[in-house]
């Protein structure tokens, strides 16, 4: 990792900002107003990536695009999200943040619900003039599938790793990974791992992507590689995201064994 980089990565987790267990398209618009108007007082490089959230993942369900093409499903899920998109960029702008929509599909690939490839050039020269690129959840071609979901967790530690970033974030609707009995685990590591993960659970409402052992699982891998230490924490509690861009000890601290 180059260790002068200071790229900061935060994605807002999709449960942060809709009601994944309503209907799809249901914004929680004063949430995302309040993250927006705590963003807004950082003043680093930033890259945010935003969950799908009832957006994307309840099309994605019933038209199984988890599992393949679907030419309407694919149509309806892309368009859900990049509405989402629009609306959180809109957000952001609100409170002086030069955010700039960033829609997956037209830049990517997968193979056989993998990420293989993630154009990031663009988004390192935005980030040198001080634009603040907005990614999300999104359809994806996929050389096997036809089609897959590309979820904010895949991209997030792609684009990390490409960046060098110095850090990255996922502000999700808990106060960190929860063990078994709803408590905080404050650090994880790829040796404490497997001690933990029978206690870590799915995602509350419609998710195709592996709620959050899957995102512990994809940003473990971001630590074993490139070194890149990461938090998960409660987005939805007031304060916690300008605690975390700030440099606070929130939630769960997950990185490489020291």
């Amino acid at each position: 990792m180059n260790s002068n980089s200071d790229i900061t990565i935060l994605k807002v987790g999709g449960s942060a900002v809709t009601d994944k267990s309503a209907a799809a398209g249901s914004a929680k618009t004063d949430e995302m107003e309040r993250i927006a108007q705590e963003i807004a007082g950082f003043s680093g490089k930033l890259v945010i990536v935003h969950g799908a959230g009832s957006y994307g993942h309840v099309y994605a369900k019933q038209y199984g695009l988890d599992k393949g093409f679907h030419e309407e499903g694919f149509l309806k899920t892309h368009d859900s999200v990049r509405e989402l998109n629009e609306m959180v960029v809109k957000t952001l702008r609100a409170q002086g943040i030069p955010a700039v929509p960033m829609n997956p599909l037209s830049f990517s690939l997968c193979e056989d619900g993998r990420l293989v490839f993630l154009y990031t050039d663009q988004i390192a020269e935005m980030l040198k003039h001080g634009l603040v690129p907005v990614l999300h959840g999104d359809v994806c071609m996929d050389t096997k599938r036809g089609a897959c979901i590309l979820s904010g967790d895949q991209s997030l530690p792609y684009v990390a790793a490409a960046l060098s970033a110095k850090r990255v974030g996922l502000g999700s609707a808990t106060d960190g990974v929860l063990d078994s009995n709803g408590r905080t685990i404050p650090k994880i590591t790829p040796k404490s791992f497997d001690s933990v993960k029978q206690h870590i659970g799915g995602s509350a409402g419609t998710d195709v992507t592996g709620g959050m052992l899957g995102k512990v699982s994809e940003i473990l891998e971001l630590a074993k590689k490139a070194g890149i230490e990461s938090r998960i924490f409660n987005a939805n509690t007031p304060g916690s995201v300008a605690a975390y861009l700030k440099g606070d000890a929130i939630g769960t601290l997950i990185f490489q064994d020291e």
